[in-house]
């Protein structure tokens, strides 16, 4: 099989490094796996069994190759990795999205995914310019919650907007006018959680496209980390809708 080259935004396939991780593109993406690289050193045991098991049941191949796992996880105690083409999501018309603008930061952006799918958000669209959520680092973040969401990207908003006009709509700004609480109380239909950079937040002009919604805190920070704002709108809404 032809050498695998260190990441690259421009290659067509890329790496879920750790062994959860990569059991989970196994699991939920197998069309998807090309191959899956061990280390001699992943200790015998259930992990490592339960592993071989599930390649074994979908086809795909399993190399041992210590320098080439070393050298494209750039860490020594990553012991699998699984070989994964990428590709575009769709989202769902009828469910709720997580919209990210400008996601900027790798552990961020795997944060929220991983958040995201405990709080039942299967559908995320991200706005670019944003963090590329196909690296390496964002998949091991996420602990492989990646393969199991649809995820989009689109070059602006109002080209996501365009494509579900029918989501209400509801931006987190710190001119926000609702906690979450009221805003998510009564919601019915399609909705979007709207977030923005970690350090810019979201332009003033998205506090006229739908509900603004601000998470109250103490005066003594300025704002919440974007990925722990995130949850709470994740975990407020998801509690109060159906």
């Amino acid at each position: 099989m032809p050498s695998l080259e260190s990441y690259r935004k421009e290659l067509d396939y890329s790496y879920a490094p750790g062994l959860f991780p990569c059991m989970e593109a196994v699991r939920k993406r197998p069309d998807a796996v090309r191959r899956v690289i061990v280390s001699s050193r992943l200790a015998e045991g259930s992990a490592k069994d339960g592993l071989m098991r599930l390649c074994e049941k979908q086809g795909i191949r399993v190399e041992t190759a210590d320098r080439a796992l070393a050298r494209l996880s750039g860490k020594e105690n990553v012991f699998a990795a699984a070989v994964f083409e990428k590709r575009q999501g769709s989202l769902s018309s009828d469910e709720k999205h997580l919209v990210l603008h400008h996601p900027s930061d790798k552990g961020n952006l795997g944060t929220m995914l991983r958040t995201a799918l405990g709080f039942g958000f299967r559908n995320i669209a991200v706005i670019r310019p944003a963090a590329d959520w196909d690296d390496p680092h964002v998949i091991r973040a996420s602990m492989g919650a990646m393969f199991s969401l649809e995820i989009a990207g689109y070059d602006d908003f109002s080209q996501y907007r365009q494509a579900y006009p029918a989501h209400a709509l509801f931006p987190f700004m710190l001119t926000g006018a609702l906690p979450p609480e009221e805003a998510a109380r009564g919601l019915s239909g399609p909705y979007a959680l709207i977030l923005g950079n970690e350090g810019s937040g979201l332009p003033q002009e998205f506090a006229s496209l739908g509900q603004a919604v601000r998470i109250p805190h103490s005066g003594d920070i300025d704002s919440l980390n974007l990925a722990i704002a995130a949850g709470i709108g994740m975990y407020v809404f998801s509690s109060l809708t159906s």
